[in-house]
């Protein structure tokens, strides 16, 4: 009787902790600076009234000046031109359409679900404290101002997809600031996000329930190989 009693008091425990758990509201707050060659990123994630912290901080990366370049390695292909395979005549039958249709329509359908998870996800997801000062230039007067006006575009189209899929609780702090005598590039951004502990585990929960699934039922031979992986790696 005694076992069955502390049974059911450790179960009642464990549902009191999981609510509790899930009930947690965190917040990360967010704050990126780049100025030149030189970032910096720090986040910092905070629970129960700052009782829980943990912090993540990336130090100062710079550019070497002797080398600001991107190094791309490349494959060389076997074989010359020479040797290259000629080109082969395909025909396509009214299978083959048929089987395309649906191939397009099994992709569409998933990237939807899975659009669709993502999105009542971030739709729980509340933005505050959003500022984003931009500072450039790059010497010229015309090709300065060309340069404002594409940030500006930039900033607005990123800012309306933001508002389309969180919440935006505080007013926003944006600015582009010209410099025309000389070049420079400076950015900051520093933001709060927060969200149910609760909401983010159900979204992943719904994620790893949707990708076991696998892929689609692919038909062109193309994408039936990714199914094949799919099917292979769960």
């Amino acid at each position: 009787m005694k076992k069955v009693k502390w049974l059911l008091i450790a179960v009642i425990a464990l549902i009191i902790l999981l609510f509790i758990i899930m009930a947690t509201k965190l917040k990360i707050y967010f704050h990126f600076y780049h100025g030149n060659d030189n970032d910096h990123l720090r986040i910092q994630f905070k629970a129960w009234f700052g009782m829980i912290r943990y912090k993540i901080e990336v130090p100062l990366i710079k550019v070497d000046d002797n080398s600001p370049t991107i190094i791309v390695k490349e494959k060389e292909a076997a074989g010359t031109q020479e040797n290259a395979p000629k080109k082969e005549t395909k025909q396509y039958s009214a299978e083959n359409l048929i089987d395309s249709l649906h191939d397009t329509k099994a992709m569409i359908n998933h990237i939807v679900s899975l659009h669709k998870i993502i999105r009542k996800f971030l739709k729980r997801v509340t933005i505050r404290n959003l500022e984003w000062h931009t500072f450039a230039g790059i010497g010229d007067a015309a090709h300065t101002g060309m340069l404002t006006g594409a940030l500006w575009a930039i900033k607005g189209g990123i800012l309306g997809l933001i508002s389309h899929y969180m919440k935006l609780k505080t007013p926003l702090s944006i600015t582009v600031t010209p410099h025309f005598q000389f070049s420079v590039s400076q950015t900051a951004l520093s933001c709060m996000i927060h969200f149910r502990v609760g909401h983010a585990m159900l979204a992943g929960i719904k994620l790893i329930k949707y990708w076991k699934g696998g892929l689609p039922d692919f038909r062109t031979k193309p994408l039936s190989a990714l199914s094949d992986d799919g099917t292979k790696s769960v």
